[in-house]
This record gives C-alpha cells, sequence and structure tokens, in this order.
C-alpha cells in the first residue's frame, strides 16, 4: 500500500509498505477514502512537533470497510474514523469522556494515521457515514465535531449575537453551528478576503480587522452592547484580547483557538471580565458518546442540509501532490482554506 511519511521533521516522502497488523480484538481493516490536512499537522511535519519518527499524519479521515474480520460491520461499509484511542480502565474514559483522559493513543500523531491506504480500527471508532454523505465531505466530520462541541458550551437566549474570530474551516462551521443553535445574529471576523466572502456566501455577516478594529465594529453592529457569544479559532495574542473585550455584560467567551506563541492577561482585561461577570470556556477535541446521538452523529446528520463543508474545501489533492502542498501549506506559497488528500479517488 501507499503511505506518506514523515520519515524526519521536513521530510514528507511516498512510501510503499505492507498492509499494517491487526493490534487488538473488534478491529476492522479499513481502505482510506479521504483525509483531510489539519492546521495541526503542518507544525508536526516542518516545526519538529512529531512524537516520532517515521509517522504517518491524518486524524481527519473517511474510508470504506475493507474486512470487517470481527468487528460486526460489514465489508463495503462507509465510515469516519474518530482518531483518539482512549485507555479504557481511566476514569474519565469510563464516563465517555475521553478528551480529557489520560495515556490515550491517537491516529496521525502518536501512532500511523489516516494518510497511508489502509489501517485498522476499532468498533467503537467508526461511525457510518449517511448515504447523502460523500467521503470527501465526511472526511470534515472531526474538524466539523471539533466546532459543534466549542459551540455546545454555550447557552444561547433569545436575541443573541454572536462573534467568531477566526473565519477559516473551523470558525466557519463554529458559525454555522451558532445559527443552528438560534443565535439571530453571527459575526464572522477574518484578515483573508478570500475567506470573508466564503463566510458572506454561507449567509453570514462579516467584519475586516484590517479595516476596522473588531471589537469597536461589533459593539456599533450591536447597539453598544457587543458579543453575547465570541468563539475565539484562532489563537492570537492579539485575537485572544479582542475577544474578552468584545463580550457584552453577562457574556460567555469559548476559546477554541490553540494558542501561538505566550499570552497573558493585563489587570485592566482581567477587570473587564470581573466587571462583565464574563463566563469562560475551554474546549477541546469532541465527543463519540453517547452512540448513536454524539457530536459526530449529528455532524453528519447536518452534513449537506443545515451544515455546508463542500465550499471549505480549497483543494483536492492525490497521494503523490500531498507532500508539494504541505510545504506550500508551511511556507504560505499557496493560498488554501482545506486541502482533502483523496487517499482513493474511486471511493465516493
Amino acid at each position: 500500500m501507499q503511505a506518506i511519511v514523515l520519515k524526519s521533521q521536513g521530510q514528507l516522502e511516498i512510501e510503499q509498505r505492507p498492509l499494517p497488523e491487526r493490534f487488538g480484538p473488534g478491529q476492522a481493516l479499513v481502505r482510506v477514502a479521504a483525509a483531510g490536512i489539519c492546521g495541526s499537522d503542518i507544525p508536526r511535519a516542518f516545526d519538529g512537533k512529531a512524537y516520532h519518527y517515521p509517522l504517518v499524519l491524518g486524524h481527519e479521515f473517511s474510508a470504506v470497510v475493507e474486512d470487517p474480520a470481527d468487528s460486526g460491520l460489514q465489508a463495503g461499509q462507509r465510515v469516519v474514523v474518530f482518531p483518539l484511542l482512549p485507555r479504557l480502565d481511566d476514569p474519565f474514559s469510563l464516563i465517555g469522556e475521553y478528551a480529557v483522559s489520560s495515556d490515550y493513543d491517537y491516529y496521525g500523531s502518536r501512532r500511523d494515521g489516516g494518510m497511508q491506504q489502509y489501517l485498522w480500527v476499532p468498533r467503537a471508532n467508526l461511525i457510518p457515514v449517511p448515504d447523502h454523505v460523500s467521503l470527501v465531505a465526511a472526511a470534515m466530520t472531526e474538524p466539523a465535531a471539533v466546532s459543534l462541541h466549542a459551540v455546545s458550551k454555550l447557552r444561547v437566549a433569545s436575541a443573541t449575537v454572536a462573534l467568531v474570530i477566526g473565519g477559516g474551516p473551523i470558525g466557519v462551521m463554529v458559525a454555522q453551528f451558532l445559527r443552528i443553535r438560534g443565535c439571530t445574529a453571527v459575526w464572522v471576523a477574518e484578515p483573508d478576503g478570500r475567506k470573508r466572502e466564503l463566510a458572506r456566501n454561507l449567509g453570514f455577516d462579516v467584519i475586516d480587522p484590517t479595516a476596522e478594529d473588531t471589537v469597536a465594529a461589533i459593539a456599533e453592529r450591536s447597539n453598544g452592547r457587543g458579543a453575547d457569544c465570541v468563539v475565539e479559532a484562532v489563537g492570537l495574542a492579539l485575537t485572544f484580547e479582542q475577544a474578552f473585550r468584545a463580550c457584552a455584560t453577562f457574556g460567555q467567551l469559548v476559546l477554541l483557538g490553540n494558542p501561538a506563541g505566550s499570552l497573558s492577561l493585563s489587570a485592566e482585561l482581567v477587570s473587564t471580565i470581573l466587571r462583565r461577570e464574563l463566563t469562560i470556556y475551554g474546549t477541546w477535541n469532541s465527543k463519540v458518546t453517547p452512540v448513536g446521538h454524539s457530536e459526530w452523529d449529528e455532524v453528519l446528520g447536518r452534513m449537506g442540509q443545515t451544515l455546508v463543508v463542500e465550499p471549505l474545501i480549497s483543494h483536492r489533492v492525490t497521494i503523490a501532490e500531498a507532500p508539494a502542498i504541505m510545504e506550500a501549506m508551511y511556507s504560505r506559497q499557496t493560498w488554501f482554506n482545506k486541502v482533502i488528500v483523496q487517499m482513493d479517488p474511486e471511493l465516493r
């Protein structure tokens, strides 16, 4: 089989490998259809953030069951893969909170992931894909579930004004879930004009932070109140501070973006948090429990209907093209939004 292998820092190669070995009971061998390139894959590949070498990246992927073995699935069944492999005796795992458990394994970071043509996956990590969802779109399930998990922290009341800082794929999916949850006005702040246009085409009002101050803009558009719900989906010190300052009194803030560099809270900002009585939520990953009624199930049920993901995909590349596009993403030599590697273009 073919695999996109990170041999060492910055060295991605296409390699012929034997089929992976099964590592436990109740697993199915899947044939990978499509794998998304996550923002975290780029520093993992080029900034020495990998756990080990060699490593096959890819934690956002869809597949087809090749060999069901003793999993109870059917050959040919279309699935997506929840990438976290929990230690089942962890106390948090026992209540279905896998993302905050300890000593878990993870496809694409701690073990080889979906940028290879085949791999074995436990049954509990395989979620069926509805007929109306393509396997390319299904590869967006993991980041979409991360977006839903963040929005699910919020309590949405009547006439809620929401602000999403960051209009990348996750930010725009966050905006869609805020609308689904009942926010009456959802604003997206994004400096990239092409990304703003994508958000606008999906029906969202946009703010250009290169032309106006985000905090002042949302205050003006909300009659001076500010945003009742803010989701920070960038991770920069500047946007981190903007998120706090943009919140209305009694506002709620979700910190979603992974921090880039150091962050600090000034005394003035802390005073804002106290005096406005803000509620702050952290969010991490997503949930596949309860089975059949999880965030992943909701994402797949809404995909292509109330949740639109296809316009967010800027590139669909082959295995052979993947190393070059990842290098271009790292060096910013090409514009991109969401890049999908079609590991098997025949699988739809």
